[in-house]
């Protein structure tokens, strides 16, 4: 089986260009065309709009699992980097527990910027050179 190196760019303007053996660019992906606010979907039998009974019976994953995925941690290590006990960030992943005030203001603080957060506690930790 051959394999091939396809480079592909995508513009600001929704194209997918294809780099040619030539040099040159092909479009193989055309933007779509922009969506006005009259807009309406099509209605897909498949896949019908979410009801208030659905929504109330499907479960929310709390932001702090979202978060601790997206920066590709384990608990132990979200745990650990940010200083919060490993029992109470399991609490509120499993929704056992929510965060309180102080703790939601932290974790708004970490998804802004996890790896400021992370240097920050580790100056103040470390001890001070003499």
């Amino acid at each position: 089986m051959n394999k091939e190196t396809t480079t592909v760019r995508f513009e600001r303007d929704g194209r997918m260009l294809r780099q040619t053996e030539t040099g040159w660019e092909e479009v193989i992906v055309e933007p779509l065309p922009p969506v006005g606010p009259d807009f309406v979907p099509a209605y897909d039998p498949e896949n019908p709009p979410l009801t208030d009974a659905d929504l109330a019976r499907m479960k929310r994953v709390p932001r702090v699992k979202s978060m601790r995925r997206a920066l590709d941690l384990t608990q132990e290590e979200f745990a650990g980097r940010y200083h919060i006990p490993i029992g109470t960030l399991r609490d509120w992943e499993q929704g056992r527990s929510e965060p309180d005030a102080p703790a939601r203001a932290y974790l708004k603080v970490i998804a802004a910027d996890p790896e400021g957060v992370a240097e920050k506690l580790k100056a103040a930790v470390r001890p001070a050179a003499e």
